[in-house]
């Protein structure tokens, strides 16, 4: 080989050794930035200067050139970095359930330092002390008193629940609004990728300069953008990823697409829907608005589907977040075997609220019909009784609707038969006492019998006495008291239509909070499950593609002594040069 041609085999040995060393400083710099990839560079042979072809199949006199400096590349795994993805949501998922689980908790056992169960147990001591004397007004009072608190502190235990969904409505309108920022930084970098890599290609059209930490940046992104629901992406010719979320597209191409929020008028809950999907109109002020209908047909999530790991239904704090809240404030009703199953039970909140108020209305219109009936009863064995009516000729209520009350108190109060309840409650309010149970068959319309539609009778808080429980003829009804004691005491409700465990109205709030302690371990189980899981995918990640300290200086040594020994090469042959000239050549 040429003297002079063998100095280029030195050069192209300092600058590769330079580039090496570059990246290794860069890596070694970045050793705490979060989301950098380690970079290495690769080297190539450079090209041969052909001395002689041979016709005869035996390979050409050749002159290799010496190194070359190829690209410098990211050292990543994607199966790695698909599995993070897919176990970071899945493990978002179940935090948000547990952290929701654990807020309900709180709540429920709970309240100013004084558990709501001690309430219930004060009411049922109530009931019992005035079993024991019926007729005394000290009895009468602590009864009527109880019932006030209860009322109290069920209606602040159920305003915090209510509150916490609103929490989790602001918390999916801030996720929302973190994908859609996501997305438009993802489309951003994109372009910045494309431009530096497509427009640097070599003539066989391989990109001569990689955007590494930019792909770092544009890689975050997708790893914190996965938290937040199951996405699927790849990587097209022109170095631009294309990002689905839950299916639909996201990132296509050079647009990002926004998913919108459609306010409920009514509850003020928000439902994410793909703005691309549906139709809009546009307002006085030329703002899109969308319909409900609209909203719903292009919603992001379909929140009826079974949540099973199996089916990968279960990813991503958005989601989780929208099942823990639900689409409206919970009560009694929604406890219908009909529509439980798929529209009550996956959401934490409004699962608890359901459960929670059915307590309350249990306990209110039981005591309601069980003065109500014994009125009934009074009156059907003697038309002129006004034992437990009110001034308008009505059963006393202790416990009334806020919203409407429970009887139509308007009109002249009168009965056409013994059998009939008054004519002038509304249709659907009629009741009719059963002689052979004992009991007011449809007595009132309970539907709006709930927690914040309740409030204790003021006439009662006035003037406790009013109850009195005692007959026209003297007697003091111990009857009606035996029967409130069972109702107390009698198992026959179950939290939920999928629980068969009965319970009594003494022991049901304590089977709720075991009910929520209980979904909370095992939500807390599956939480460290999948933390483990993840914590054993992000660790096989960073062996490949975390920066090891130890290993950049090894490799910095390496690469010195590399750019030494071509440095040394050069002026071996720079010797040899000035020697041939200087000694040879006279």
């Amino acid at each position: 080989m040429p003297l002079m041609g063998s100095l280029y085999i030195g050069v192209s040995g300092l600058q590769t050794s330079q580039n090496s060393l570059n990246t290794t400083a860069h890596n070694i710099s970045n050793l705490d930035t979060t989301g950098y990839v380690r970079q290495q560079t690769l080297t190539a042979t450079s090209k041969y200067n052909t001395i002689q072809y041979n016709s005869e199949g035996v390979s050409d006199q050749q002159i290799g050139l010496g190194v070359v400096y190829s690209k410098t590349r990211q050292v990543r795994d994607t199966f790695l970095d698909t599995t993070y993805r897919k176990e970071s949501g899945r493990s978002a998922f179940y935090e948000v359930s547990y952290d929701a689980i654990s807020e309900i908790e709180s709540l429920l056992d709970e309240l100013n330092g004084e558990t709501f169960n001690e309430t219930i147990q004060d009411l049922w001591t109530s009931v019992q002390e005035l079993a024991k004397d019926p007729s005394s007004a000290v009895t009468q009072g602590l009864f009527v008193e109880r019932c006030s608190e209860f009322i109290a502190r069920a209606q602040a235990v159920y305003d915090g629940l209510k509150d916490y969904q609103l929490s989790l409505n602001e918390t999916v309108k801030t996720d929302v609004y973190n994908i859609n920022n996501y997305a438009k930084q993802i489309k951003t970098l994109n372009d910045e990728i494309r431009n530096i890599e497509i427009t640097n290609v070599a003539d066989n059209g391989v990109s001569i300069e990689k955007a590494n930490d930019l792909r770092d940046q544009r890689n975050k992104l997708l790893d914190e953008l996965s938290k937040y629901g199951n996405i699927s992406y790849s990587e097209d010719v022109d170095c631009t990823v294309w990002v689905q979320f839950e299916g639909e597209d996201l990132v296509r191409g050079e647009i990002a697409y926004e998913i919108g929020l459609y306010t409920d008028p009514e509850t003020g809950f928000y439902t994410p829907f793909w703005e691309k999907n549906a139709k809009f109109e546009l307002n006085s002020d030329g703002v899109k608005t969308y319909s409900k209908e609209e909203a719903t047909k292009a919603k992001v999530f379909d929140l009826t589907r079974v949540i099973s790991s199996d089916l990968n239904t279960d990813i991503g704090s958005l989601k989780s977040a929208m099942l823990a809240r639900g689409d409206h404030v919970a009560d009694y009703t929604d406890l219908l075997e009909d529509r439980y199953d798929y529209e009550i039970s996956q959401s934490v909140c409004m699962n608890v609220m359901a459960e929670f108020d059915q307590l309350v209305h249990g306990i209110a219109t039981t005591i309601n019909n069980i003065i109500a009936e014994a009125a009934y009863e009074a009156k059907n064995v003697n038309p002129n009784s006004t034992y437990l009516m009110d001034a308008n000729g009505n059963p006393i209520q202790v416990f009334t609707k806020i919203a409407s009350e429970g009887y139509n108190t308007t009109g002249t109060q009168t009965w056409n038969t013994t059998t009939e309840a008054p004519d002038n409650l509304n249709p659907e309010e009629r009741g009719t006492y059963n002689k052979a149970t004992g009991k007011v068959e449809g007595y009132v319309n309970e539907s709006l019998y709930t927690t914040n539609n309740l409030q204790i009778n003021a006439a009662l808080i006035q003037e406790p006495t009013k109850l009195g429980f005692v007959k026209i003829d003297g007697s003091v009804d111990y009857s009606i008291m035996e029967k409130l004691k069972a109702s107390f005491e009698s198992e026959d409700t179950t939290l939920n239509p999928n629980v068969k465990k009965q319970s009594s109205y003494v022991d049901y709030y304590g089977d709720l909070v075991s009910q929520i302690a209980n979904s909370g371990y095992v939500y807390k189980s599956l939480l460290d499950s999948q933390e483990a899981t993840v914590n054993s995918a992000f660790n096989a990640r960073e062996e490949i593609i975390g920066v090891s300290q130890d290993e950049e200086l090894t490799l910095m040594v390496k690469y010195q002594n590399a750019y030494n020994a071509s440095s040394r090469y050069i002026n071996v042959v720079n010797e040899m040069l000035e020697h041939i000239l200087n000694t040879l050549g006279r």
